[in-house]
């Protein structure tokens, strides 16, 4: 549900300190074109390989936000076509399932098989259910992989920046875990929440130009 628009401030920023700044929609989000079918985080990722081929990009640096950061990743982990990965609010980290979780999906399993569409707007988050139905497919896809694996394997020189108030994927849990995986990673908490990039561009952008710009 979000596009490149939310990088607005980044995007002016390094475009006026010298950068050639190059933000994608992925398919299926702002104004690129809806799927047809439900995508993976490696379908994406081999999309995203294709875009930085045909941008002409040379081993340009990635800024990744949340859904973005699980396709850097799996892409960055078997491809080494990027410099330095800067995630913020990146996710990837599926959690152990609770036995109220299992009960949660066996009951919409079960409602679903006589009441399909009552069973697709009472269950799940609000996030899923604003989706259109290819979404929801690519969604189901997206938020059962984790990506541990792929994080363990990034040579990558990262920057992992989450926001102090994050509630989606918080710096405790998300952001240590990554800083763990990532061999040559820092984790840095900033002000704000999920979209720290927008709520303080400032801060942001300074503490990501520095990390990029540095010996």
């Amino acid at each position: 549900m979000s596009s490149k628009d939310s990088f607005y401030y980044q995007i002016k920023y390094f475009a006026s300190h010298g950068f050639c700044v190059i933000a994608p929609d992925f398919p299926g989000f702002g104004a690129s074109a809806a799927l047809t079918g439900p995508w993976s985080v490696g379908d994406y990722a081999d999309w995203l390989k294709k875009f930085i081929a045909a941008s002409a990009a040379v081993r340009p640096h990635i800024i990744a936000h949340s859904f973005g950061a699980r396709v850097a990743l799996k892409l960055l982990s078997r491809e080494d076509i990027a410099d330095r990965l800067v995630i913020t609010g990146g996710a990837g980290i599926v959690k152990p399932r609770t036995a109220a979780y299992r009960r949660k999906v066996k009951l919409y399993r079960a409602v679903k098989t006589f009441a399909p569409r009552f069973a697709e707007s009472h269950f799940g988050s609000a996030e899923y259910r604003a989706l259109p139905p290819v979404m929801r497919g690519s969604y189901k896809l997206i938020v059962n992989e984790d990506l541990r694996s792929c994080a363990s394997r990034i040579n990558n020189a990262c920057l992992l920046v989450y926001g102090a108030e994050d509630a989606v994927t918080p710096p405790q849990e998300e952001g240590r875990i990554f800083s763990r995986l990532i061999p040559a990673s820092r984790l840095c908490i900033v002000p704000g929440g999920h979209f720290c990039f927008s709520q303080y561009p400032e801060v942001f952008n300074r503490t990501v130009l520095s990390f990029i710009t540095e010996d």
